[in-house]
């Protein structure tokens, strides 16, 4: 995507498979035309706070929804979660977390730092592609975000 300021979902999951499952859901409701990929937790923060490769971005255009799995390299969800909730200029960015995981602690805590929604990931294929065109109709259709 050459213009980082008109992306619309990042999606920050380390599983090439789910990633690619996740666009083949989006494109499937013609969702998927401003979306990056960011492969571990560090990036998904580099891409919030403009810094590294997104440093040409604005922290001003963020993106409409945040699919974030828990499980991540260098910088777990939960964590990512937790930084970009407590910055002001990115408190109010809707960040639904997208895993595998089903422990209580893990749903506690994301609630607890301002998670949006929790879901966890269909093992079925079909059912994990309409879970995941539901989240992008819902956030980027259906809900009104603010403004």
């Amino acid at each position: 995507m050459d213009d980082l300021n008109a992306v619309e979902i990042l999606i920050v999951e380390d599983n090439p498979r789910d990633a690619e499952l996740t666009m083949r859901a989006l494109r499937k409701n013609n969702l998927a035309n401003n979306v990056i990929i960011a492969e571990d937790g560090a990036e998904a923060l580099d891409f919030f706070f403009c810094r590294g490769k997104y440093k040409k971005r604005s922290i001003a255009n963020p993106p409409k929804v945040v699919l974030l799995d828990l499980k991540l390299p260098k910088v777990s969800g939960l964590e990512v979660l937790k930084i970009v909730k407590e910055d002001k200029r990115t408190s109010h960015i809707p960040i639904v977390i997208v895993t595998s995981s089903r422990q209580e602690p893990d749903i506690n805590e994301a609630y607890a730092l301002g998670v949006n929604s929790y879901v966890v990931k269909p093992v079925d294929f079909d059912q994990f592609i309409n879970a995941m065109s539901s989240l992008g109709l819902y956030w980027l259709l259906v809900n009104e975000p603010l403004k």
